[in-house]
């Protein structure tokens, strides 16, 4: 399917502020950025990196007064979502040197907390893609998915003691019960078409049968029309903006997700 994204974010600085941004898709294997545009006003110099985990940054600085970035991309994606019920366990020492990061705890995920819990909740499930389903239905139920929750930053231990969190919390929970499991598991930040309120979207990823899959407690099954913006280990390695220096003043994000009936032309 064809998707149009788009965020629009305004800023009012009171003095010049740098930046990093984490607003570009990139072209992979599971989808294909045909067209994009990247406005701003005013507009300022921009250095644009790549950082530890393949992520498009940009770096900026600000000026005083306001300041917008408007993002939009065409991103041709997948009609349905893989699944993989009884996809095996990778063995630690078969997993590719660049996916092993992935076991380690981090800030918001503390796998290492969560080990007897999480061999609790898959019991009897084959290891691999059916633990890992086993997971996301555990947290269906059990944690409820609040879009307007009011506790912020939440880490995987904070999330299940309150039970309650916004996507970015539900897939930091997620991540820490697979790498318990020694389940490479990673955070993904992008667009979900459909989703209600629309926003960024979060959902994880993990490593089974040789290939990473996609899981989202927050939906009710696979969904598809994604489009990624950024991986890392946690919501710390996956902010769409960064802010340092002065304080904002006002902010204010929004984002919108189209379903185009053909091609860009």
């Amino acid at each position: 399917m064809w998707l149009r994204t788009s965020c629009n974010l305004r800023f009012t600085a009171g003095g010049p502020t740098p930046f990093i941004l984490m607003l570009r898709p990139r072209s992979g294997a599971q989808q294909w950025v045909a067209r994009e545009t990247y406005i701003l006003t005013p507009s300022v110099p921009v250095v644009e990196f790549t950082d530890a985990y393949g992520n498009l940054c940009q770096r900026l600085i600000a000026p005083p007064g306001e300041f917008s970035i408007r993002t939009s991309a065409d991103v041709m994606t997948a009609d349905t979502l893989d699944v993989a019920p009884g996809a095996p366990f990778d063995e630690v020492r078969n997993l590719p040197d660049s996916v092993l990061t992935y076991l380690l705890p981090s800030r918001y995920c503390e796998s290492d907390r969560f080990v007897d819990m999480a061999r609790e909740i898959v019991a009897g499930a084959a290891p691999g893609y059916d633990q890992v389903a086993c997971i996301t239905d555990w947290i269906r139920r059990e944690v409820r998915f609040n879009s307007a929750s009011i506790h912020d930053h939440m880490a995987a231990t904070e999330v299940n003691q309150r039970r309650e969190g916004v996507c970015r919390d539900l897939a930091h929970l997620g991540i820490a019960l697979c790498r318990a499991l020694s389940i490479p598991a990673r955070m993904v930040a992008g667009y979900l078409h459909g989703l209600s309120p629309m926003d960024m979207h979060a959902w994880f990823e993990a490593h089974v049968g040789g290939r990473w899959y996609t899981f989202d407690a927050t939906q009710d099954g696979p969904r598809a029309g994604r489009v990624v913006v950024a991986y890392g280990h946690d919501a710390a390695n996956v902010a769409i903006f960064t802010q340092f220096g002065p304080a904002l003043t006002s902010n204010e994000m929004r984002v919108e997700v189209e379903l185009l009936e053909a091609a860009p032309a």
